[in-house]
């Protein structure tokens, strides 16, 4: 697996995700549990973003640094740019689910921003082992980027067929699994995993809460690392742009929680976009999309799908 990011800057990386997560922790410790309003979330959905365009700033400077070439700089800088985008996209979906597990299980929202952070830290674990792999796999067998490109395709057409339609998470198998093998209490204590009944030791719903949302992002992992390898073969674009996509998924939970009725067309949208990356990197050795078409199909998509959510939203009801 090549890169033409330096060594300097994948240690940068690290520091910056590492003082990320650690910052988020000490102020959510400090703050402790407590309900966080749009503002809140507004703003630390700018930071993150503003964050990774930075980030994508001190790429470019890198690449163009090492290697003298401003052009390669522009495409590298544009690579990532397209594949944060999509990241990101795929991330409204993941937090769709969320909003149907925390709703389902009565999550008080002051709990639900610890679960999200310890659900951050293991989707980074995760798709870091993943993406490696999946980036392995990719340079010694090349056939498997049909198969990635085939499964995208497949699951946007799944995408499509389920938009609109209400999930049902009481026939979820995992949860079922769960249930069968451990004794979860009916309350809450506080933010605990687990709670003593009985003079026993037994899961709270938050647990069960915890389980769902590992579940959820070992499920889209599987369908997010494909999409981004479609845009660049190189580790460091792929794993950056994911990582930082995920770092700011917490704040972008709570403030797409509040006007998730108003975007009911977006995985519409969504579903599009998995075909279309799919396609791309089904045709790679025939003809290759340039990154420029796929940032601004990408765009295209979101922005449509947004624009007629919002014009053909339902009023709400006044009582």
């Amino acid at each position: 697996m090549e890169t033409v990011a330096p060594l300097w800057l994948w240690i940068t990386f690290g520091v910056i995700v590492l003082t990320s997560l650690f910052l988020d922790f000490v102020v959510l410790k400090k703050q402790g549990a407590h309900d966080i309003g749009v503002k809140e979330a507004l703003n630390w959905s700018i930071i993150w973003i503003a964050l990774s365009f930075v980030f994508n700033g001190l790429f470019w400077w890198a690449v163009k640094d090492s290697t003298g070439s401003t052009e390669l700089a522009n495409t590298k800088s544009l690579e990532f740019l397209t594949g944060y985008l999509i990241e990101k996209s795929l991330a409204v979906d993941n937090i769709f689910v969320f909003l149907m597990i925390f709703t389902y299980f009565a999550v008080p929202s002051s709990f639900q921003k610890r679960v999200l952070m310890i659900g951050i830290v293991g989707a980074i674990v995760l798709r870091t082992v993943m993406i490696l792999a999946g980036g392995w796999l990719m340079s010694e067998f090349h056939w498997v980027l049909y198969v990635f490109g085939a499964f995208l395709i497949l699951t946007g057409i799944k995408m499509w067929w389920a938009a609109g339609k209400e999930p049902d998470l009481s026939n979820n198998p995992a949860l079922k699994l769960l249930r069968k093998y451990m004794p979860v209490s009916k309350h809450y204590d506080g933010e605990n995993f687990w709670t003593m009944e009985n003079g026993k030791k037994i899961a709270t719903p938050l647990f069960m809460v915890i389980c769902l949302i590992a579940l959820t992002d070992v499920i889209f992992a599987v369908d997010s690392i494909p999409a981004i390898f479609a845009i660049t073969s190189d580790p460091f674009i792929v794993l950056t742009s994911n990582v930082l996509a995920i770092l700011g998924l917490r704040a972008m939970y709570f403030l797409l929680a509040a006007v998730a009725n108003k975007f009911h067309l977006l995985n519409y949208g969504l579903a599009v976009i998995l075909v279309f990356i799919g396609v791309k990197m089904c045709l790679i050795d025939i003809y290759k999309i340039p990154v420029t078409v796929s940032l601004a199909v990408v765009i295209g998509i979101l922005a449509l799908t947004m624009v007629l959510s919002v014009r053909t939203a339902k009023p709400q009801s006044q009582t």
